[in-house]
């Protein structure tokens, strides 16, 4: 299924375009997935970042999500993420075995929609909950600043991860 990608409109107000910025930026990494082999989702392509697989990072950008709207937002629910199991290797996130890469877009879709549900509800200047990560004081508008950077960064790796694995290229 082909997300659209579509850039938000120049006199649009502030929060949709925010929105807009970020779900282009979701719906790259969608894309980016599209048409990719299972064995080719799992392979790692970068000999000094293993874990920087398509299907790690689609992993890590789910709980990023997470992380930032529901943990350090909300200050909810931080007991299944795996950045915050104190157990857990680094870039657990990443580690994402064997499972399907059509399993990982689906969950990491539905945590764009729980994000999604969050920001509305909020207005941009309310301040995180969570006191326990400094993060957590930022307001939503600069949480969503960071998760447009973040996914428009992790959208670039997946553009070079694809274009290593079967010269699939192109933006936007």
């Amino acid at each position: 299924m082909t997300i659209p990608r579509v850039r938000p409109d120049f006199e649009a107000d502030e929060r949709s375009q925010l929105a807009g910025w970020l779900n282009l930026q979701r719906a790259i990494v969608h894309w980016k997935c599209e048409g990719l082999a299972e064995a080719d989702a799992h392979r790692s392509v970068l000999p000094d970042s293993p874990l920087m697989t398509m299907a790690g990072l689609v992993s890590h950008l789910r709980w990023v999500e997470h992380c930032w709207f529901e943990v350090l937002f909300l200050d909810r629910g931080r007991e299944d993420n795996p950045q915050f199991q104190e157990s857990a290797e680094e870039d657990a996130d990443f580690m994402v075995g064997d499972v399907p890469l059509a399993t990982l877009l689906d969950d990491y879709r539905r945590q764009c929609a729980v994000s999604d549900e969050i920001l509305a509800a909020h207005p941009l200047d309310t301040v995180g909950r969570n006191r326990d990560f400094g993060s957590g004081r930022a307001n939503l508008r600069w949480m969503m600043l960071h998760m447009i950077e973040e996914t428009a960064r992790h959208a670039g790796h997946a553009d070079t991860i694809r274009e290593l694995l079967d010269s699939g290229k192109g933006y936007y």
